[in-house]
């Protein structure tokens, strides 16, 4: 063999050493392609976000058929799935469900309406802060069911009074954060707005709103929750429709089935309402830099 030859093949020797040794090439190679990584990503993801609610339901079926728990009091996943279809086929569900819908949306709405501007206002305006404190503190401190009784001998136990105990519940947790958005305002932004010379109304839009809405949502989400939370509890006392109403009047008729159907559907809505709140508040904050992984 001729030295140019044994150099040549010392050459790829060493080339092929090198590609088998050198981590980033060796990683190059072992790389999936992108549609295998997202879909790799896609499934790690529903998988992490079923796993325990899928293990939650599997012992709910289990510990029934095996005896761990009273079936009469606590039946089978699957006979509660079953008693929720035939909710649904009736046209009882959907019509519970509407009406739950109609005074939780109706009381939570009329609460963002309500709360985002008067909190604005008094996070803003010191004087009215000073005047408004005492009487925040009082109501803020007063659950609103303690009130329900309040509300039903004065509005009666129609619709107003479910949704203004929805408005009452709701309005606290918004009010409160849109306060505390406006006074945490980053001291430097609006100190270098003042050094430009802008009037305070400037200051207020260009940089106490924007500042302040991720807290804002903060409040209207936790609101999301009490409305649902506080309605039910109020279609309990005094309602002939609801999803309060159903899980109330299904225990007194012992249907057990149905009441864990009530409930379900109430945590269902639940999470959908707080999903559509988490879906605003990126679409309303998409300017925020993101952090962590």
């Amino acid at each position: 063999m001729s030295i140019t030859t044994e150099k040549a093949l010392a050459t790829a020797d060493v080339g092929g050493a090198a590609l088998h040794t050198d981590p980033a090439l060796a990683a190059e190679r072992r790389e999936l392609p992108a549609p295998l990584r997202h879909t790799g990503r896609v499934l790690l993801t529903v998988f992490t976000r079923t796993v325990a609610i899928a293990t939650l339901l599997a012992v709910w079926e289990i510990a029934p058929r095996l005896g761990l728990v009273d079936r009469t009091f606590l039946p089978p996943f699957s006979e509660v799935a079953v008693a929720w279809w035939q909710l649904l086929l009736d046209g009882q569900l959907a019509e519970h469900a509407q009406a739950s819908l109609t005074r939780s949306l109706t009381g939570f709405g009329l609460a963002v309406v309500v709360a985002v501007p008067l909190g604005l206002l008094i996070g803003w305006y010191q004087p009215l802060a000073g005047l408004l404190g005492p009487l925040l503190e009082v109501f803020r401190n007063t659950a609103a069911l303690a009130l329900l009784p309040v509300f039903v001998l004065l509005l009666g136990i129609g619709e107003t009074s479910k949704i203004s105990i929805v408005l009452y519940a709701c309005t606290w947790p918004i009010l409160l954060n849109t306060i505390s958005a406006v006074r945490n305002v980053d001291p430097t932004l609006l100190r270098l707005a003042r050094s430009m010379d802008l009037p305070a109304p400037r200051i207020f839009q260009k940089v106490i709103l924007p500042a302040s809405v991720p807290t804002v949502f903060t409040g209207i989400r936790l609101a999301g929750g009490f409305a649902i939370l506080i309605l039910v509890a109020a279609e309990m006392v005094g309602a002939k429709a609801g999803l309060g109403y159903l899980v109330n009047s299904s225990q007194f008729n012992f249907a057990i089935p149905e009441m864990y159907a009530g409930i379900i559907t109430i945590s269902a809505i639940g999470v959908a309402f707080n999903q559509l709140l988490v879906a605003l508040e990126r679409r309303f904050t998409s300017w925020r830099t993101p952090t962590g992984n």
